[in-house]
């Protein structure tokens, strides 16, 4: 074991294009607040097993009626692992990029990236029991293309615990509605169950987040939030408004989102 054990774990992770270490890794070794800290490495990018194709564009997540037919479905809950397997190198990726940060915080990614994985283990189930294989569809790493403009640990938990988990919040909500009207019983109860293991990254993001940036509130979220990302692309609507309250978001910050209207003249991120 070296003298910075989680970042070489880390390291390792981010870096695999091993399709078993993806989905399985060991667990984190322990780490203290006086371990030596190791270079920073924002640069890095995600090594990634052949059975993923990257593509440029992805097409549009299908709609209520569409999730009937079970290669929709498949292709969503393809979708779906993709995006815990960014969120699980993220992670990784935050681990190696910020160093000096505590030891909590960083232990706190690796358990949250621990719980991507399981999740994308249970993704992969599901597309499987509908007759559909790993790799069958491209994916588009859109994280990957957004988050590591973060500069700061702040930054990294405004866009992906306060952004992107948090939408999750609502498009999980969404989506199991929409798997049980199609009749997918399995698939509206893993939506149901991940929806809800994104709580306590929210609330780890909010903990961090008020750590590193002073506040909680609207503004200093959106100053926060590397460009040209808006608000409007971190929230799904309807908002799940008693689940991001139940995360610890304040009523104010979720009345400001969700009345954020979406503006033509912006960038696009």
């Amino acid at each position: 074991m070296t003298t910075n054990a989680l970042h070489e774990w880390a390291l390792s992770y981010l870096l695999s294009d091993d399709l078993s270490l993806k989905f399985s890794p060991p667990p984190p070794p322990a780490i203290a607040d006086n371990d030596p800290v190791a270079p920073a490495s924002p640069g890095l990018r995600p090594g990634r097993p052949r059975e993923f194709t990257r593509i440029e564009r992805a097409e549009k997540s299908p709609k209520a009626g569409a999730l009937r037919d079970p290669k929709k479905r498949g292709w969503l809950f393809h979708t779906f692992m993709h995006h815990e397997l960014q969120a699980a190198e993220l992670m990784a990726w935050a681990i190696v990029a910020y160093p000096d940060t505590p030891a909590a915080f960083r232990r706190g990614l690796a358990n949250i990236l621990l719980d991507e994985v399981r999740h994308m283990v249970m993704y992969r189930e599901a597309l499987e029991s509908l007759g559909c294989t790993l790799g069958e569809f491209g994916v588009r790493d859109w994280f990957w293309q957004r988050v590591p403009a973060a500069k700061s640990p702040a930054e990294f938990c405004a866009v992906m615990g306060l952004g992107l988990e948090a939408a999750n919040l609502d498009h999980s909500r969404r989506y199991a509605q929409w798997l049980r009207e199609a009749g997918d019983a399995r698939g509206a109860e893993l939506q149901s169950l991940v929806g809800e293991e994104e709580l306590p990254h929210v609330r780890f993001a909010l903990h961090w987040f008020k750590r590193f940036a002073g506040a909680t509130d609207f503004a200093t979220w959106c100053a926060h939030l590397p460009p040209p990302l808006s608000p409007v692309l971190l929230r799904g609507l309807p908002l799940d408004v008693d689940r991001r309250t139940r995360a610890g978001m304040h009523p104010l910050f979720i009345e400001q989102l969700a009345a954020v209207r979406f503006d033509p003249k912006a960038p696009r991120a």
